[in-house]
């Protein structure tokens, strides 16, 4: 999560935890840069109104180095720039104030999408070692039949 308002932030980090996301928070576009160039991320949320770089610049780094699903959560509700940002690259555009569940929803809803789309046409780069099998993709793990209940910093 991108986001310089540290009250938003806190609420945002507080209910997606406690609807069992783990949380990566920054509150400027060059940290978002770099956590997204050393961590593999599920999807990130971008807000536009940054105290170091404008957003939409952002977004243009950000789909420079990965092509982690950006859902762009800001105040700025201006059709014209929804629709850009949208063709630059955003995956999704959620206009503040929001609830939590509905960014939960447009989470998933991306979430959705880039999985079906990792998976069409390719095999599925399934590893299996003895009885330990991991599936990257569906971000799961077995050990001799038996699903793992991981961390994400375990898987």
């Amino acid at each position: 999560m991108v986001e310089d308002d540290q009250f938003v932030r806190s609420a945002l980090i507080r209910h997606l935890t406690d609807a069992s996301h783990t949380v990566r928070s920054v509150g400027t576009a060059l940290e978002a840069l770099r956590e997204v160039a050393h961590f593999r991320f599920d999807v990130v949320i971008l807000d536009l109104g940054l105290p170091d770089l404008d957003g939409s610049e952002a977004l243009k780094m950000l789909r420079g180095i990965t092509d982690v699903p950006v859902i762009v959560a800001t105040a700025r509700d201006d059709e014209t720039e929804i629709v850009r940002l949208l063709n630059a690259g955003a995956d999704d555009y959620l206009t503040k104030p929001f609830s939590v569940e509905h960014l939960s929803a447009r989470m998933a809803a991306v979430l959705r999408r880039a999985r079906s789309g990792a998976v069409e046409g390719e095999p599925s780069p399934v590893i299996r070692v003895g009885g330990l099998t991991v599936d990257p993709l569906r971000r799961q793990a077995e050990l001799d039949g038996a699903r793992l209940d991981l961390t994400r910093r375990e898987f």
